[in-house]
């Protein structure tokens, strides 16, 4: 059922891990020429390969986990593997963004708190989707 909040969770998850593509990181006033990251001002998703695989994995895994609804055990194990996908990708993006010469003079941006919120949502898609799962092995119980 792709109704459940669950799903709604998910899909909200996927749809803030893909918009980073659209927000940045950190941007900095001028264009930094001895930086990787700042040369054309902002430090998006799209500045390292890596970065940009990760999330898009774990997007694609959150998107993939809501039609898994017969399979609630598969659809758990995809909801924790896309919060490490999401929090990988956090971790390499504070990494690259600490080892830039440019990021003690850059502002950070909204793109730093979209993996928080698609971690946290898809948190809440697991707590569901366990929830429905004792309910249902409840209900084999009294039968």
């Amino acid at each position: 059922m792709i109704q459940r909040i669950q799903s709604i969770f998910l899909l909200l998850a996927a749809i803030a891990l893909l918009g980073l593509f659209g927000l940045p990181f950190a941007s900095t006033a001028e264009p930094v020429a001895a930086s990787a990251l700042f040369a054309d001002q902002k430090y998006n998703i799209l500045d390292h390969t890596a970065l940009s695989a990760t999330f898009i994995a774990a997007a694609v895994i959150s998107l993939l986990s809501i039609f898994l609804f017969n399979n609630r055990k598969l659809q758990m194990r995809l909801s924790l593997l896309a919060i490490a996908g999401a929090v990988a990708g956090l971790i390499v993006a504070g990494i690259l963004y600490s080892q830039d010469t440019a990021g003690q003079t850059a502002q950070l941006g909204v793109g730093f708190g979209l993996p928080v919120v698609a971690i946290i949502l898809t948190f809440l898609a697991y707590r569901n989707i366990k929830k429905d799962d004792t309910l249902v092995k409840s209900m084999d119980r009294l039968r």
